[in-house]
């Protein structure tokens, strides 16, 4: 009894199990079809719609005829595609030479940039800023030198004029005691001589 009630159990699991498979296959199958979906589901579609043969599939004309279209407009529409992808892959391209030239361009005014920043003109030629600071200073410092000198040289030249105005303002009073003197020795000698001449006009 036993083993009646479970040989009815098992068959009847097989046969919900085998009917449930049956209706997924059927149910997938309801799903395929030739004029929809992707290219894939369509041959699915042909291989499980077509009548075997032995160990053959019994396809008909139509479908293959009605797959092949389907095929050689979907390799037509990935070949486009692939060519707007080539199309667009060239325009980057391009936008990415474009901008690398845009780029190098750039590094190079930034690089002449910071050059002329760093650096000074100087009767036209390009100096660096220390090279130039250096070149500054050492002219700042040769005037300095120069201006030194000017005012040692003028110093002594103003106290050798100091000490030759003395000498000659010692010189012109010198000068005039001797003429003064001279003056008064020529006056003594003139009055001597008057006198002389008068004595001998008296005496005759």
């Amino acid at each position: 009894m036993k083993f009646f009630k479970l040989s009815v159990l098992l068959l009847l699991t097989v046969t919900l199990h085998t009917s449930i498979q049956a209706q997924n296959t059927a149910s997938e199958t309801d799903k395929l079809s030739l004029n929809e979906g992707t290219i894939d589901n369509q041959f699915d579609y042909v291989i499980k719609k077509s009548n075997r043969y032995q160990e053959f599939k019994v396809v008909k004309q139509t479908w293959l005829h009605t797959l092949k279209a389907h095929t050689l407009d979907s390799l037509k529409a990935i070949k486009k595609q692939l060519n707007d992808t080539k199309a667009v892959v060239t325009t980057q391209q391009e936008e990415i030479d474009t901008l690398k030239n845009n780029l190098s361009t750039t590094q190079t005014t930034l690089d002449n940039t910071n050059k002329e920043k760093d650096s000074m003109a100087l009767f036209g030629m390009q100096m660096s800023k220390g090279g130039y600071n250096t070149l500054m200073w050492s002219i700042i410092a040769g005037l300095l030198a120069l201006l030194m000198l000017f005012i040692y040289k003028f110093k002594s030249s103003n106290a050798v004029t100091k000490a030759a105005k003395k000498s000659l303002a010692e010189t012109e009073l010198e000068f005039e005691e001797h003429r003064r003197v001279a003056l008064e020795r020529e006056q003594k000698v003139r009055r001597q001589l008057q006198d002389e001449i008068n004595k001998h006009k008296n005496n005759s």
